[in-house]
């Protein structure tokens, strides 16, 4: 079964992807183009190299995307890449860091090691008192 690639879907496809709408792509073509006939374009199953050329220089996609991109293989690839037993294969560790948990861990943390330098300061006036008093 050879499956034969649309072209001006791809067009469609990239440029919507870009959040472009047709009149800007127009516009960005030239002035001879306009919404009309960028509809029409994209209907074509084969674009002639030199306008997929001058597509893929205003939407910044190399050419090959518009003339390779399948669909039907990118799904296909989709499915088997994420299928269950694919996801077994494929470990995907979520780690769930609480930020508050962990600011909270931290003021406690600060807390604990000023109490300890208060009670060395203590301990160290108490010597020092000491030493003074001989």
């Amino acid at each position: 079964m050879d499956h034969k690639i649309h072209q001006g879907r791809n067009v469609k496809r990239f440029r919507e992807m870009l959040g472009i709408k047709q009149e800007a792509l127009a516009l960005d073509l030239g002035e001879d183009w306009n919404q009309k006939k960028i509809s029409l374009l994209e209907q074509k199953e084969t674009i002639e190299n030199q306008l997929l050329e001058k597509i893929s220089e205003v939407l910044k996609i190399p050419v090959e995307a518009f003339q390779n991109f399948d669909e039907e293989q990118a799904v296909n690839l989709i499915s088997c890449t994420f299928s269950d037993n694919a996801m077994f294969n494929n470990r995907i560790e979520v780690q769930n860091i609480n930020s508050i948990d962990k600011i909270v861990q931290l003021h406690e943390e600060k807390i604990a090691l000023y109490e300890r330098m208060l009670k060395e300061k203590d301990e160290m006036m108490s010597r020092l008192e000491k030493l003074l008093e001989k």
